[in-house]
């Protein structure tokens, strides 16, 4: 099947343990569009409690999330939660970046990406 890419995504995940499944789906999610190439690009923003569930993950949703990094579709998490989280260390080491929040949405919207919020 072919998708003509027009579009730019930002997958925003907030879903964390409250919400595991919305968590995990989201995830999933982006990992799956990313895959497909179904948009012209995608890209994932981490913040709030997504950011201490990551820290977590294991099994098929640690490897989607892997393959969004591995993608370079991972934007960054918000250094400010991970470092409340103190998950800061164990984020970094899963490859990614802790940037200001609200600097990086602001560029992805000022950019014209379409938002989609797990």
């Amino acid at each position: 099947m072919i998708y003509w890419c027009v579009a730019k995504v930002l997958f925003l995940i907030v879903a964390g343990k409250e919400a595991p499944e919305r968590a995990d789906l989201a995830i999933m999610t982006a990992s799956r569009q990313i895959k497909a190439g179904r948009y012209e690009d995608t890209k994932v923003l981490l913040y709030g409690p997504s950011e201490q569930y990551i820290s977590t993950i294991k099994g098929d949703v640690r490897e989607a999330f892997n393959e969004i990094v591995g993608a370079g579709a991972l934007d960054s998490a918000c250094v400010f939660i991970a470092k409340k989280f103190e998950v800061d260390t164990a984020l970094q080491e899963m490859g990614v970046k802790l940037l200001p929040f609200g600097e990086r949405l602001a560029y992805y919207v000022n950019n014209g990406y379409e938002v989609i919020t797990f």
